[in-house]
């Protein structure tokens, strides 16, 4: 059992970066210097504790977060570990929902790269305070001042060193900690890295001043009294400058920056003392918000003996447990064999059995308590996002936004029985994962499966066929394209149907017009004077999504179109819901093709990197796929290209890149925005669909 410790005591973590950057590698190093475990597990063997998927080990990639706890200096670590790759941001963006604070990691060598810029924008959108910890400083090419310059212009952070490297690449021997002043060497030993401190060598002692200098500068503009004595030359003590700095950190004003060398073992151990130092416990941050049953807006503060509130962040398919629901309690206690009230979903579910997560095992807990991470068995209508509390004290607190998927692909089972498992087996794997969508094509008999990127589904169908047990067969991957409309229109539709019985009538007059990029669908009701009931508007609006799920040009969804419904008339004998959903459907259909459709594709910002001499024929490749060319820069004898590409044209990409390069040109691709295909490739695809959909 783990130690008992308060909630002041306690942190909760997440390790995020770009692809590669290390981030399993600290993890591991974490829990060996923490005791958590007395072996080493090292990505490139397939041994990590965190990555312990098959499909994980077999990759070196993290694909889903891995939850554990662990301990140092008296204090609790819940830590999560994220992927990198683009097509697992969902993981992330659970993770950072329910974390308090995190540690960013960049390469010595790589710096701010895409995957980082966007880990670190959805920690802005949560307000999660960070440390930066710029690792691999053994490698060729590592520099510590050009990673901390460009995490302050290109993030925008007040990055500040609190150590600086003794040495970097193959003499990266130590570090200065600038907040105590010591010179910290890494000597060999014969079970790893043995610590020795020095006073700072006369050679390092001017550079290590003014590293000291501009920390104390930085961190006193956040304070008052410290600005006071840095003006009056006065020197603060040990435990003003972490006081200082562990509350400009929470705040987000401040990022101290660490550096070091997982996987050889050095600068782990001064980074979890950061963790303790300078990271919150959920005492540090404010409470909870949520809301109540009459839209009130309600605090949760994190206190055992508060009502209790928790958010469901991931699910995860058990082939021993069954579903496994992910909880972090934000107030009040968790305890084993209660009853708890699903107030998202107004369902009452009652607790299996709790447990304290290390990776793929888990240890039985009694209960958890405010501020804590675990995981619940038993809680089958729980989805992620969803608020757990009791029923007394009813609360919702904010869910967790998701990214639309942007691939799909159709998939077969190869006989009559796996034709019923692979349906119980994509909705489980549905519920895990919320970028991850099913559907059936009524028309070709298909299943669509859809996600963020084709190694996203790549391993959806490995774990299919492994993990479940099913026979399928993929197609090539198909892009999630979208429709439109092109210009606003006004517009009068009357839905009229006399049977022998009772008749059908809708009427109403309306206006369509297309929205800002990415916002969806907006419905606004202008009716006055109560002509066309709240109920008939609300099912004229269904019958508008309706047509929406398959829009009148190619039957894809359609995106960023307000509706607004001006006037109307209902007769009081033969309205009807269903009427009016009728209405809503065919006058909005003929309203669009009326106001005219476009198609949208899926935009990737694609990042090359490739040696110098070999950027005119990967430019060259670029531009003929539709891409535009929106930045260039070098970095040591590699040259970064960055690109805006039509996913439809990125197919394939890696083999062509590995071919382009002789196998020395890496990529990586993410989402950016949708944007109108050209109107003879629009027409093309339509048409093409068309012919399928016939077919």
């Amino acid at each position: 059992m783990g130690q008992d410790v308060g909630i002041d005591r306690m942190r909760n973590v997440g390790i995020m970066a770009h692809i590669d950057a290390g981030k399993t590698t600290v993890s591991e190093r974490i829990l060996f210097f923490t005791g958590k475990r007395h072996k080493l597990g090292e990505v490139h063997d397939g041994e990590a504790k965190m990555d312990w998927m098959i499909q994980e080990q077999e990759r070196g990639i993290t694909i889903t977060s891995a939850a554990t706890t662990t301990y140092w200096r008296g204090h609790r670590i819940n830590l999560i570990d994220t992927p990198g790759h683009v097509d697992f941001t969902a993981e992330v963006e659970r993770s950072l929902r329910v974390l308090d604070g995190t540690v960013a990691l960049f390469c010595a060598v790589g710096g701010v790269q895409p995957q980082a810029e966007t880990v670190w924008r959805q920690a802005d959108k949560y307000g999660v305070p960070r440390i930066a910890f710029v690792n691999k400083m053994d490698r060729t090419g590592a520099d510590f001042e050009r990673v901390v310059a460009e995490i302050r212009e290109e993030l925008g952070a007040n990055a500040v060193p609190v150590v600086i490297p003794i040495g970097a690449e193959g003499e990266f021997r130590g570090l200065i900690d600038l907040v105590d002043m010591r010179a910290v060497y890494f000597d060999e030993g014969p079970s790893g890295v043995i610590l020795r401190e020095e006073e700072i060598p006369t050679g390092l002692l001017e550079e290590a001043q003014a590293a000291e200098a501009l920390m104390i500068e930085k961190a006193s503009e956040q304070d008052d009294g410290l600005m006071q004595k840095f003006i009056d030359g006065i020197v603060p003590t040990r435990e003003e400058v972490v006081r200082v700095i562990r509350r400009a950190t929470i705040a987000g004003r401040f990022i101290p920056v660490l550096c070091g060398a997982a996987f050889k073992n050095k600068g782990v151990r001064r980074l979890l003392d950061a963790i303790v130092d300078y990271l919150p416990s959920p005492l540090d941050l404010p409470p909870v918000v949520g809301v109540g049953p009459e839209d009130e807006e309600l605090l949760r503060h994190p206190r055992d003996d508060a009502p209790l509130a928790a958010l469901a962040f991931k699910i995860q398919s058990d082939r021993h447990m069954g579903k496994l629901t992910y909880v972090r309690v934000y107030s009040g206690t968790l305890q084993n064999g209660t009853t708890l009230y699903n107030s998202s979903v107004d369902k009452t579910q009652r607790v299996g059995r709790l447990f304290e997560m290390h990776a793929n095992d888990r240890e039985p807990v009694d209960a958890l308590r405010a501020g804590e991470v675990g995981a619940i068995v038993g809680l089958a209508d729980t989805l992620t996002g969803n608020t757990l509390c009791s029923r007394e004290h009813p609360i919702v607190l904010e869910s967790i936004e998701f990214p639309t998927p942007v691939i799909g692909v159709a998939v077969k089972p190869e006989s009559r029985d796996d034709r019923d498992k692979l349906s119980a087996a994509l909705h489980r794997l549905a519920e895990e994962d919320p970028t991850f969508v099913v559907r059936s094509n009524a028309e070709t008999g298909d299943v669509v499966i859809s996600g963020m990127g084709e190694l996203h589904l790549e391993i959806i169908v490995d774990r299919l066929r492994r993990e479940f047990g099913v026979g399928v067969r993929s197609d090539r991957p198909q892009v999630a394209y979208r429709e439109t409309i092109l210009s606003p229109v006004a517009h009068e539709y009357r839905h009229v149907k006399q049977t022998g019985g009772r008749g059908q009538y809708a009427h109403i007059v309306f206006r369509v017009e297309p929205s800002d990029p990415g916002t969806g669908f907006q419905f606004e009701d202008e009716v006055t004077g109560g002509k066309i009931s709240r109920e008939y508007l609300a099912a004229a609006e269904r019958g508008i999504l309706e047509e929406m799920a398959e829009g009148p040009y190619a039957g894809f969804p359609m995106v960023d179109i307000r509706v607004t419904i001006e006037d109307g008339s209902m007769h009081e004998v033969d309205s009807s819901e269903q009427a009016f959903r009728t209405c809503g459907r065919m006058g909005f259909r003929e309203a669009c093709l009326a106001s005219g459709l476009e198609l949208l594709e899926p935009i990737m910002g694609v990042e090359v990197t490739v040696p110098e001499e070999q950027t005119g024929p990967v430019t060259g490749n670029l531009c003929s796929k539709r891409g535009r060319i929106t930045g260039m820069e070098s970095r040591g004898t590699s040259a970064i290209l960055r690109a805006l590409v039509p996913l439809a044209e990125m197919f394939g990409y890696a083999s062509e890149i590995r071919n382009l390069t002789s196998g020395r040109g890496t990529f990586t691709m993410q989402f950016e925005h949708y944007e109108a295909v050209p109107y003879a490739i629009s027409e093309q695809i339509v048409e093409e669909r068309r012919a399928a959909r016939r077919g």
